[in-house]
């Protein structure tokens, strides 16, 4: 009989893209498995690209929205599907109820906000023994106590026609080699490479023959304008791409400099050569998920703080981060750009 599994996903689009690794070592423990996930409609491009996924189901609740009623009438819908387990990725009380409204026979997820009741096979994290977001994904594929593979690095599949249909729409040449800069960070400033940085960066990549190409949502509008303004010639595409085109877009880049945000975990997912700046967050919990990526960090004594904004008012871990380091580490992982001049 084919298992069914119901996963309740995270809600941001790194943490959606390393949950993957978790899909992909369930297919393998359950040949046949029908895998569904409950997620924030914004993240249905990521699944869509994920074969691992059968069927996504948009999750309704807004961050801290209770919403009892609601919940229970997912709850009702969810229960006529006849899941046999779920796996609940937030930790958050809230995100165990409507698993708990479907009346789910297995109901597995880390303890959380003291969740015992509502999950049935909850487990108690060690961070210590698992450091890494991934690997506290993973493990809850397996029985409790039991050890698991090395997770698989996710990956992404690209939809061609739509990239050429985008590629066409947007009137972008790729005569040139392509290097994709992510600039936002949604989280916050602290995450946020200068644009003055960026602009350096990519005016000496357009010296020596790249295209640039900035990506990102509305909300990085602002910083890469600043880019813009100081870079002519980069190609600013913030705002006028929705997430599935921004994907389908950069797999056709040669390499990727991005902050620590959701589009370098989709980088890293296209397998692109990728150059990772870490300021005010840590790659060694959420790091980019790919044997192609270089972390590039100040290591200063003030980070990781994890805060939106520096607390210290200076913000010298990304200030202070040159742009020739980022083009020292980033230039041997690109081809050779073919010139007008033949060189």
């Amino acid at each position: 009989m084919m298992k069914k599994i119901l996963i309740v996903a995270p809600a941001w689009i790194g943490d959606a893209i390393m949950a993957q690794p978790l899909y992909m070592r369930l297919h393998q423990r359950h040949p046949g498995l029908q895998l569904d996930v409950l997620a924030p409609a914004w993240t249905r491009p990521l699944h869509a690209r994920m074969p691992e996924v059968h069927q996504a189901i948009d999750n309704p609740f807004g961050h801290g929205e209770l919403g009892l009623r609601k919940r229970w009438q997912l709850g009702r819908q969810l229960k006529a599907a006849h899941y046999d387990q779920v796996i609940v990725l937030p930790n958050s009380l809230k995100s165990a109820l409507v698993p708990w409204f479907a009346r789910i026979p297995l109901r597995t997820g880390w303890v959380g906000e003291a969740r015992y009741g509502l999950l049935n096979d909850s487990r108690k994290l060690d961070p210590y023994a698992l450091p890494l977001m991934v690997e506290r994904f993973v493990a809850l594929a397996e029985p409790a106590g039991q050890a698991f593979p090395r997770p698989a690095q996710p990956r992404l599949s690209v939809d061609t026609a739509q990239r050429d249909t985008t590629r066409a729409r947007l009137k972008l040449p790729t005569d040139l080699p392509i290097v994709a800069i992510c600039p936002g960070a949604e989280y916050g400033p602290a995450k946020r490479w200068p644009a003055r940085h960026a602009a350096a960066l990519s005016l000496a990549l357009l010296e020596r023959g790249y295209q640039v190409w900035l990506f990102g949502s509305d909300k990085d509008a602002p910083i890469a304008g600043e880019i813009a303004a100081q870079a002519p010639g980069v190609v600013d595409l913030t705002g006028k791409t929705s997430l599935s085109e921004a994907i389908d877009l950069m797999s056709l880049a040669r390499g990727a400099v991005c902050n620590d945000s959701g589009l370098m975990h989709v980088a890293a997912a296209l397998n692109l050569p990728l150059v990772a700046l870490y300021g005010s967050s840590s790659p060694e919990f959420t790091p980019p998920l790919s044997h192609r990526a270089q972390i590039v960090s100040l290591d200063l004594d003030c980070a990781p703080c994890f805060e939106r904004t520096c607390p210290l008012g200076h913000m010298n871990c990304l200030n202070e981060l040159e742009p020739q380091r980022v083009l020292d580490t980033l230039l041997p992982m690109l081809p050779s750009p073919i010139t007008k001049f033949g060189v």
